[in-house]
């Protein structure tokens, strides 16, 4: 297995997010296996793998959606333990967006933006909109700020998903297959704007099959199987001369497609 450090894959050598011997079981299923994964600021890392292997069960534990039975995160120099202010300190930090977009239906784009820095970050409403406003300009939906989201796109839902989670002004953003629910033809909105975030150094973990862009963003590419992570090494290394024949196979199939 390739244990390749962010040093050696050209990343910052200063750790944001360290795991170390993470084990996670569903009852008796064995989920995580022993996870070991360090993280530097400014980094982006594109995790990648078959279904099942445990890549988005990774992330969810990175802010505690899902909790972990063996080992330690520390996220920013926080220990990511039960201690609920610890939980509430971390997810301040870090931003997430998922699969489905889970926007709030009776909300506009503008206060599904402005819900959590009102309520959680204590923002007085004006400033709190005009950060929204800002982010939802970066990803470019602007114009359907007073919509509801039933009235987006699947594309532009995900990247008012994105602004939201942005207007908590994360240090980390968490991607969990952001473009998997998509119409092929929205796919390429929302990964413009996550390469945006990309080349303006946010400390990025994505699970995603979209090899493509993850050849173009990624510092660091991570394959997982069966609950481990098989290989890690830079994307030049991992998609010309993958060292696992499990990573191998794996790209064979995925890359015809």
């Amino acid at each position: 297995m390739s244990t390749e450090t962010p040093e050696a894959a050209g990343a910052s050598a200063v750790p944001i997010i360290e795991i170390s011997n993470l084990n996670k079981w569903f009852g008796a299923f064995h989920v995580l296996r022993d996870i070991n994964l360090s993280v530097a600021a400014q980094e982006r890392v594109v995790i990648c793998g078959p279904s099942g292997s445990g890549k988005s069960t990774l992330i969810r534990c990175i802010n505690r959606l899902e909790d972990h039975q063996e080992g330690l995160i520390v996220v920013d120099g926080i220990p990511l333990t039960r201690n609920i202010k610890n939980i509430d300190q971390v997810r301040r930090e870090i931003g997430m967006v998922f699969q489905q977009f889970n926007l709030f239906p009776h909300l506009t784009i503008l206060e599904n933006c402005t819900l959590g820095p009102v309520w959680v970050r204590k923002m007085p409403r004006q400033a709190a909109e005009e950060i929204a406003m800002k982010f939802l300009e970066r990803v470019q939906i602007l114009d359907q700020s007073a919509k509801y989201p039933g009235q987006l796109s699947g594309g532009q839902q995900q990247r008012a998903a994105i602004a939201r989670a942005l207007c908590m002004e994360p240090r980390v953003m968490l991607f969990d297959e952001p473009t998997s629910a998509l119409d092929p033809e929205m796919i390429k909105e929302v990964l413009d704007v996550m390469t945006g975030l990309a080349e303006s150094g946010m400390t990025m973990i994505i699970v995603s099959h979209e090899m493509g862009f993850a050849s173009q963003v990624a510092d660091r590419m991570i394959f997982m199987d069966d609950g481990q992570i098989v290989e890690v090494n830079t994307p030049q290394a991992f998609f010309n001369n993958p060292q696992s024949d499990r990573t191998k196979l794996f790209l064979s199939q995925i890359l015809r497609h």
